[in-house]
């Protein structure tokens, strides 16, 4: 992340294409160390007003416009992790991460596929899982920016360095106690194909209201987790035990206003559902599957956090 100055003219090395093509891997560093897409755009947008605030000749003298960009990008996160959690001490209930469609219905999702920026598709992979993303949310803010930057982004410590703003065997440390936390909770994997027939059986199960089907479906020390954002109801504790979460599965569906719809939706890069009443979505669940049980349910029901979710393709197109 160094600068010099050349002989090359800048509008060659410094045009606009080259820069926005910029945007795409902002919007997935920002969204993997936040936890929300809205702010991971506010992130890019400040990242890009602070690169056209300089004046000409300063642009001309950076090297890297894309290092520089990253560089901005991580230390604005940085600071937004602080006074994230000062915030969340305030938030009403569980904080969950924004959860993330699949591409395909994150492109129909925005008024059409003609209208979609590539650039604001977050690519999904097992860094931006709901469990991992949850993990982070564990860490401390320099922790979380050394190890996305270094493990997940493969920038070394050196450039590290530079946005967390210590030395390259500091924010060595700090990847390497975050990789712990990781490493300590991962589970058995579980194949893909096979979450996804846990996660149809489930949901089978939940419309049958059959609590023992759900609680064999479940691992006895289960978590769920609901965030409503008090904006409307959900939990504001973690519902424990397999047995209890079954329960209340069952007494959700009993109490719902009218008849609610469950698709199988991809969440966060793995198989999840979307909950839909009178057509529209009022909850996306996700699941973290370790060997054949579900370990923890993540249901978020916060409607700033559904956007991505609203305009999504027909039911029909997806079961």
């Amino acid at each position: 992340m160094t600068t010099r100055t050349n002989s090359t003219p800048f509008e060659a090395r410094h045009d606009l294409a080259a820069i926005t093509s910029e945007r795409r891997q902002l919007i997935n560093l920002a969204y993997r160390l936040l936890g929300s897409l809205a702010d991971a755009e506010d992130v890019v947008q400040e990242t890009y007003a602070r690169w056209y605030a300089m004046s000409p000749r300063q642009r001309e003298g950076i090297e890297s416009p894309g290092a520089w960009l990253t560089k901005v990008a991580g230390r604005i996160c940085l600071d937004m992790l602080g006074s994230a959690r000062a915030r969340r001490e305030s938030y009403v209930g569980e904080w969950v991460p924004e959860p993330l469609p699949d591409r395909t219905e994150w492109i129909s999702g925005r008024s059409g596929a003609a209208s979609a920026d590539p650039a604001d598709r977050v690519t999904l992979d097992e860094s931006i899982a709901m469990a991992f993303l949850v993990v982070l949310e564990s860490m401390s803010p320099a922790e979380r920016v050394a190890f996305i930057l270094h493990d997940v982004f493969r920038y070394p410590f050196a450039d590290v360095a530079e946005v967390v703003g210590r030395t390259p065997a500091a924010c060595r440390q700090l990847a390497s106690s975050a990789r712990r936390r990781v490493h300590a909770s991962q589970g058995l994997a579980t194949p893909k194909a096979r979450q996804a027939d846990i996660v149809r059986d489930f949901k089978v199960a939940w419309e049958a209201k059959d609590v023992r089907a759900l609680v064999g479906l479940l691992d006895p020390d289960a978590t769920a987790v609901g965030d409503g954002g008090g904006l409307v109801s959900a939990a504001l504790r973690p519902v424990e035990g397999g047995v209890r979460i079954a329960q209340a599965l069952v007494e959700i569906f009993d109490t719902a206003a009218s008849e609610v719809t469950f698709l199988e939706r991809t969440v966060n890069g793995q198989p999840g559902l979307v909950a839909q009443q009178d057509g529209v979505t009022i909850s996306v669940i996700a699941f973290d599957v370790v060997g054949d049980r579900i370990k923890r349910i993540w249901a978020v029901r916060n409607p700033d956090k559904l956007r991505p979710w609203t305009t999504t393709t027909s039911p029909s197109s997806h079961t």
